[in-house]
């Protein structure tokens, strides 16, 4: 699974980069409450901030909201606040596509609607995630909100104002095993989001592909790929890529020679660094 771990090495844990609040209820589905986490930077601001939201990998059944707590203190260090996100996860009797979309729908909007109490701009927020992750913030930026059943949120927008996805898949409607070495493996973890395989429910499977859905109102999105990914084939990528900028929408494309995640070096991680820090200094800086 792809692993955030290798920001703690270069934010070096929360300290004195920023406050965290943990816990925090942002709405209910099918009787389990979801909760977030929020990493705040300690510096005062007079001005809005601007936010992230990191979505968790687990192959959409495991993995929590703590797994963004290694990249969120060096966010919060720039002077972002994150929200770290937890989702229902697919499981053995339920909780199938789209309930993790429509998690983390919700959780942007509930972050939009308090977006005073912490202090952020509602309209400088990206929305952030790896593996699996990666595939939800894709599907979020290609998507409108789905579920409007919530009257207090209807007003916010579920799209993030950009978007950086990490080794997320994008065409669910494909058999993995003829692109990478997992790929049965991969094609077990979809059949079980989808709740049958992408041939069997083919538009669920068309829905849950970012690939297929990209438009005008997809915002710029920074997409990281490994060469040799095991798990996500990388023309995935380079496919997304070229459907963004078909559609005329800002794509930075970031390959590295690593696979789900970067080699133990640590420099193609740096570099990705550099391209992900002017990214979101381009996307989330003041309007005029």
């Amino acid at each position: 699974m792809f692993s955030l771990a290798l920001f703690a090495l270069i934010a070096g844990g929360c300290g004195q980069n920023c406050i965290k609040e943990l816990n925090v209820t942002y709405g209910k589905a099918d009787g389990q409450e979801l909760k977030l986490d929020v990493f705040s930077p300690v510096t005062k601001s007079e001005k809005p901030r601007p936010a992230a939201i990191i979505v968790h990998g687990g192959a959409w059944s495991a993995g929590d909201r703590r797994d963004g707590h290694e990249m969120a203190p060096y966010l919060a260090k720039e002077g972002i606040v994150v929200f770290c996100i937890g989702y229902r996860l697919v499981n053995d009797t339920g909780n199938r596509w789209p309930a993790q979309l429509d998690d983390n729908q919700r959780a942007m909007r509930w972050v939009r609607a308090h977006a005073s109490q912490y202090g952020i701009d509602p309209n400088r927020i990206a929305a952030m995630g790896g593996s699996a992750g990666g595939h939800i913030v894709a599907c979020m930026g290609t998507s409108d909100t789905r579920d409007n059943s919530d009257p207090e949120r209807a007003a916010y927008s579920s799209r993030p104002n950009c978007v950086v996805m990490m080794c997320g898949p994008t065409d669910l409607t494909e058999d993995f095993s003829k692109k990478v070495k997992q790929g049965e493996w991969c094609n077990e973890q979809i059949r079980r989001l989808l709740g049958g395989k992408p041939e069997e429910v083919p538009e669920l499977a068309n829905s849950a592909s970012p690939l297929f859905h990209v438009d005008v109102k997809t915002p710029p999105t920074l997409i990281c790929q490994g060469r040799t990914d095991e798990l996500v084939p990388f023309d995935h990528a380079e496919r997304f890529d070229a459907a963004l900028r078909k559609a005329g929408v800002e794509s930075v494309l970031f390959m590295h020679k690593g696979g789900h995640g970067f080699d133990e070096d640590g420099k193609e991680f740096m570099e990705f660094i550099k391209v992900m820090d002017a990214f979101l200094k381009k996307h989330l800086k003041p309007q005029p």
